[in-house]
């Protein structure tokens, strides 16, 4: 479709010799002689182009172009005159005009302007098609997309982030870091690494919080935003909520593992549902239950479900150190706290800022610890070993015990206050003997993992091993099954677990007879040998506690192999 081009001129041979020179180019030509008339067309027609005098008897070409407020994708203005000023000449390419010609001037030099102006026209029609249809993209889009600059500051988004991130319009401007939209910011660490790497990355299926509104489950892409030479601007923020796509695969789809637990009888399912109502909250947590039923698992699984879950995960066992050195462990100390004290060094606390700390047998930890314990529950401080200025930490805790701290609370062993500020939230895990219909479901996780381990492709176990597995009561639990299978994967030559690769005790304590009845001094030997002398190891090829293979060695009168 050609160009449309409006020739303004109170001469009447002007308006003749341009219209015809325009239109043997190609052009679509019309004229109009003064201001009223010019008015009249432009509001009738759509012009790409206006050619016009400057002066219109008492009028001005300025004052068409100062009436009709041309926008970039308005017509083009081309002024021309036989009196030109330096004033009109300012005032004309102030409000917009393209070009102005004194006359007299060649024709090809009015073709050449008109050309040009065209073209210019032509391009910014282009760019703001592109711009328009970006917009339009980015309005309908259902994701939130923020663009960021290097300093985290908000340069646009789009409706979406409004709903989905509570960031308006007044948010321009503004760093993430600080607006005031009641976000729990999930977002900002996963930005940050790609500000640091320059490398995209996206992270499916994260928690993400905001006061006032539920949580959502929201799948994050961070790319870099690069200029036209392909410097690096910033970043690209799309957030994708994915909340009801998980709800509906949650509906649809057994729960038989939650992160490293496996299990889908009702306790299991009772559990998963605790861990992932809790995980988004800074709630204090007591886990119970007897040794080797995942007490750690569950602590690991409350933070990575949760909003801490790029933060320090720390474990400490608090049977396995004196006061003095768990004390020192937790809190750290200064240069000369102490004898052996040559350097000052961070506690367990204070690493795990921002993140989860995990208290393992807290039940064994001191009266005067305990003190420290409580002081830090309630108010978010302590002093390191030695110090005097104090530290102040945002650390979730997770605690952790196979004893009865109720019990130990009426004999006077553990503070009453700080039992019931550890147990805000109390998680009981069943043992393996309330829970035997997961045992298939275990079996098949443990192979599956030492396959990957040990490079085997064992297929499973036979029949008779699972009958004996599931008459066993399992007084280790899930950690003795994990033994058991690990032990049957040393012996096992082919591509079956079988009774004769099993631990012997385990018939014993199951009053089976299809394997080893017990122990002999080859066997204690053979275990000694592929544990290279570890007591520990060597009991769990056997199936048995490290006290028994003391026992076995002094039976044997075993000698130890260096």
């Amino acid at each position: 479709m050609p160009s449309r081009i409006l020739i303004i001129d109170d001469e009447e041979s002007v308006r003749f010799t341009f219209r015809n020179l325009l239109e043997d180019e190609g052009y679509h030509a019309d004229t109009a002689d003064d201001f009223d008339s010019a008015l009249e067309l432009i509001r009738e027609q759509s012009y790409d182009l206006i050619i016009s005098d400057i002066f219109l008897g008492g009028k001005t070409g300025v004052d068409i172009l100062r009436e009709i407020r041309t926008t970039d994708t308005g017509p083009h203005f081309v002024f021309m005159t036989g009196q030109p000023h330096m004033e009109t000449a300012l005032e004309a390419v102030r409000l917009g005009a393209f070009d102005y010609l004194p006359k007299p001037f060649k024709s090809d030099t009015l073709l050449r302007v008109a050309r040009m102006a065209l073209q210019h026209k032509q391009a910014i029609e282009e760019k703001e098609r592109y711009r328009s249809h970006l917009e339009g993209i980015f309005r309908s889009v259902n994701d939130a997309i923020i663009t960021l600059d290097p300093e985290l500051r908000i340069m646009e988004l789009n409706d979406a982030a409004h709903n989905l991130c509570g960031l308006g319009d007044a948010s321009r401007g503004a760093l993430l870091t600080e607006a005031p939209n009641g976000c729990g910011r999930v977002c900002i660490p996963l930005v940050q690494e790609v500000l640091n790497s320059r490398e995209p990355a996206v992270h499916f299926r994260i928690g993400c919080s905001r006061t006032g509104c539920s949580a959502k489950v929201v799948t994050v892409t961070i790319t870099p935003l690069l200029g036209r030479q392909r410097e690096f601007q910033g970043t690209v923020l799309v957030v994708r909520d994915d909340t009801r796509m998980a709800e509906i695969e949650k509906e649809r789809v057994e729960v038989t593992s939650f992160h490293r637990l496996v299990g889908k009888t009702q306790p299991m399912q009772h559990l998963y549902r605790m861990v992932e109502g809790l995980s988004d909250l800074p709630t204090t947590v007591l886990i119970s239950g007897e040794s080797g039923t995942g007490k750690e698992l569950v602590a690991h699984a409350l933070h990575h479900e949760g909003v801490r879950r790029d933060r320090p995960f720390v474990r400490v066992n608090c049977a396995a150190l004196s006061e003095n050195l768990l004390e020192s462990e937790l809190f750290g100390h200064v240069k000369g706290a102490f004898t052996g004290a040559v350097t000052d060094r961070t506690g367990r606390f204070q690493a795990a800022n921002g993140g989860t700390i995990f208290l393992d047998e807290i039940g064994d930890i001191t009266p005067t610890l305990q003190v420290r314990l409580l002081r830090v529950l309630q108010e978010k401080e302590f002093e390191r070993v030695g110090d005097t200025r104090t530290v102040k930490v945002d650390v979730r805790v997770i605690a952790a015990t196979n004893q009865d701290l109720r019990e130990k609370v009426r004999q006077g062993a553990f503070r009453e206050d700080l039992y019931y500020r550890l147990k805000v939230v109390y998680l009981t895990l069943p043992t393996l003997r309330q829970r035997k219909e997961d045992l298939p479901l275990l079996v098949e996780h443990f192979v599956a993992k030492f396959n990957r381990e040990l490079k085997r492709s064992v297929v499973g176990v036979t029949k008779e091993v699972m009958d004996l597995l599931t008459a066993h009561p399992w007084p280790g639990n899930v950690r003795e099954l994990e033994h058991v299978i690990e032990h049957a994967f040393v012996v096992a030559a082919g591509e079956t677990i079988g009774l004769k690769d099993l631990p012997a005790e385990l018939a014993v304590r199951s009053g089976g007879s299809g394997a080893r009845s017990r122990h002999g001094r080859d066997d204690v030997v053979w275990a000694l040998e592929k544990a290279g002398w570890n007591k520990s190891k060597a009991a769990r090829l056997l199936g048995v506690d490290r006290r028994t293979i003391y026992r076995k060695m002094e039976e044997y009168e075993i000698l130890e192999s260096f």
